[in-house]
């Protein structure tokens, strides 16, 4: 390649990214998810409009499994493991049993309505299973579900990529194995999976609080570079690198790291710039003037998927938790496709699979995506409060075993109006500093905190998690916060 064509390159890309990046809000405003305008930058690159040729299905499936390494890694960065802890059960079965059980429904589907045999049937069912987690995360996020839902759908997606990459590759392969061996190898690859993410993260939290680092920008690196880890040294052994990713990055979102919220930022960025040049690829990889003849049988599939598969995986999976009605069909709605099943049918040598994914995701998800908040007040599901989140950045203060507490009171926090002594901070914990309006001064016990204040405190090692868990409390509760509300 010569520098002028690299010039060039970066140009494009250059644009491409800003289009992209002012394409969000294009998306926020109208519910849709980005992923259809990223695929719409694609398919006006390629070589039914501009020209661009490419159909390297290889590099596409490489990169692609790239990209969604770095999504699966923000969304465990980004997830609460409180929320999501009481659902991890529900939310395995519908990575698992409810997988199965839309596999089956919907290769049968297509044996019937494609007329195809059932290796490739098998095929598109295990493409079509997985939801998406560049889907849920970036929509669910924007809908006021009740937290066991959206914790439910988030902890779905992170878990069901992990056990759908196993069918699709083995399916794909040229060995044909058994019921027996390919339970097996799911068996031991997920298990295997979930010990090298959950060492990993143990291990990575571990060495980051310990490690007094020259530079804050140093930490997002190091999170992101472990997640990354997690995932290559899973594949390595043979292992489910996506399961070990996700447990490793939630984990590590979990773990009360210093500079928690330049790491969620650093991740959220770089999960953006993951998703914009997948999504990209896979309208370059695509080609409209072949897309004609599969968008009636994508329809047929996608809707025996819709109504009847994806309903049969939620009542198999979480009627046993007792789960009502209105909630079940809220979640067989909210079963997002998006980056997955397309990468996924990046299979070589099977460009009509190919063409009836990317048709069904892109039909579906306009149809989805804008109904699902419509959906949810329909059913009642709507959560009636939303709470405001309280960003507290660390730093390591190693000779001290203590940590600086950086905290924010943002607009709407009930902070606002508590005296300093009514935090009522454990022992060993205290606010040395509050940053207002540009001045810095020393408060007294008897300081109210404003909106706006940057509070900076001292807390030893040993309470810091007490003092984040108080803090919190207090912002969603006012002074008697955590003496009439769980705690957070």
């Amino acid at each position: 390649m010569t520098a002028d064509r690299l010039d060039v390159l970066l140009l494009v890309g250059g644009v491409v990214l800003l289009v992209a990046i002012a394409a969000v809000r294009l998306s926020v405003g109208s519910g849709l998810p980005s992923l259809l305008i990223y695929l719409g930058l694609g398919l006006v690159l390629g070589e039914d409009v501009l020209g661009v040729d490419f159909d390297n299905t290889d590099i596409a499936q490489a990169l692609g499994f790239a990209a969604l390494v770095i999504i699966l890694a923000e969304g465990g960065l980004t997830t609460s493991w409180d929320e999501i802890r009481p659902v991890v059960p529900a939310a395995a079965a519908l990575a698992t049993i409810g997988t199965a059980v839309s596999v089956v429904v919907t290769a049968g589907a297509a044996h019937a309505l494609l007329d195809i045999g059932w290796r490739d049937a098998l095929l598109v069912g295990a493409v079509l299973a997985p939801t998406d987690s560049a889907a849920v995360f970036s929509v669910l996020r924007r809908v006021p579900l009740p937290s066991r839902l959206r914790g439910l759908l988030e902890a779905e997606s992170g878990f069901n990529d992990a056990p759908v990459v196993i069918l699709v590759v083995t399916l794909a392969g040229a060995h044909a194995v058994s019921a027996w061996e390919l339970l097996g190898l799911l068996v031991f690859e997920l298990a295997a999976g979930a010990v090298v993410g959950l060492v990993v993260g143990w291990a990575g939290a571990w060495g980051v609080r310990r490690i007094a680092l020259p530079s804050s920008g140093l930490y997002p690196l190091a999170v992101l570079a472990l997640c990354v880890t997690a995932y290559g040294l899973a594949a390595v052994l043979h292992a489910s690198g996506f399961l070990a990713v996700y447990l490793a990055a939630l984990y590590l979102g979990n773990a009360r790291l210093p500079h928690r919220p330049a790491t969620r930022g650093f991740v959220e960025g770089m999960a953006w710039l993951a998703q914009i040049g997948l999504f990209v690829m896979l309208g370059l990889l695509a080609t409209p003037s072949e897309l004609g003849p599969s968008i009636l049988p994508a329809l047929g599939v996608g809707v025996v998927l819709l109504l009847i598969a994806r309903p049969l995986a939620v009542f198999a999976s979480v009627s046993w938790i007792g789960s009502s009605l209105r909630e079940m069909a809220l979640l067989s709605w909210a079963g997002l496709r998006g980056a997955v099943p397309v990468v996924l049918a990046t299979v070589p040598g099977e460009q009509d699979i190919f063409n009836l994914v990317f048709v069904l995701v892109v039909v579906f998800t306009v149809v989805q995506g804008p109904t699902l908040p419509w959906v949810a007040r329909r059913l009642g599901l709507t959560s009636a409060v939303e709470t405001t989140r309280l960003d507290i950045e660390s730093s390591p203060l190693l000779r001290l075993d203590a940590d600086l507490l950086q905290v924010h009171v943002d607009q709407g926090s009930q902070m606002a109006g508590v005296e300093v002594f009514e935090l009522r901070l454990p022992p060993g914990a205290s606010v040395s500093l509050i940053v207002r309006e540009g001045r810095a001064f020393v408060p007294q016990d008897g300081t109210p905190l404003r909106a706006g204040d940057d509070l900076i405190l001292v807390a030893v090692e040993s309470v810091r998690r007490d003092v984040e868990r108080r803090l919190r409390q207090v912002s969603r509760g006012g002074r008697l916060g955590g003496w009439h509300q769980r705690r957070p």
